[in-house]
């Protein structure tokens, strides 16, 4: 359950970076689903991978090289999946992964690191 939340909070963050981002376009709905459902399986796959074989250049930049490194997910997932485009080249990529970070961040803050949705009452 919490792959599928996380999977539509990075859904949800790919959409608002096709409103944002210029450089960015989705084809439909079921496609902005199975991209969100992608980049979650990229990022839990070939992510650590890539942020291992750029661990020296990572440590060299004080991680901000895993800007890039979630860019060229983004990137990933646009050339595996068709209805997904980014014609707006690196730097579009570069802004929809910081908008799907963000969104990410933001969201995790509500489920919880375990992917359950948090409530907190405040007793007075």
């Amino acid at each position: 359950m919490g792959f599928v939340l996380r999977a539509l909070i990075s859904a949800i963050g790919l959409w608002i970076a096709t409103r944002w981002v210029s450089g960015i376009q989705i084809d439909d709905a079921g496609t902005l689903i199975l991209a969100g459902a992608l980049l979650g399986i990229m990022n839990a796959i070939v992510r650590p991978i890539a942020i291992l074989l750029t661990l020296p250049i990572t440590i060299l930049t004080l991680g901000f090289f895993l800007l890039v490194v979630n860019a060229g997910m983004v990137a990933l997932v646009a050339a595996v999946l068709p209805g997904f485009h980014i014609p707006g080249g690196f730097w579009s990529a570069f802004a929809t992964a910081l908008i799907v970070w963000v969104t990410g961040w933001i969201a995790s803050w509500l489920i919880g690191p375990r992917g359950k949705i948090d409530v907190y009452v405040r007793k007075l």
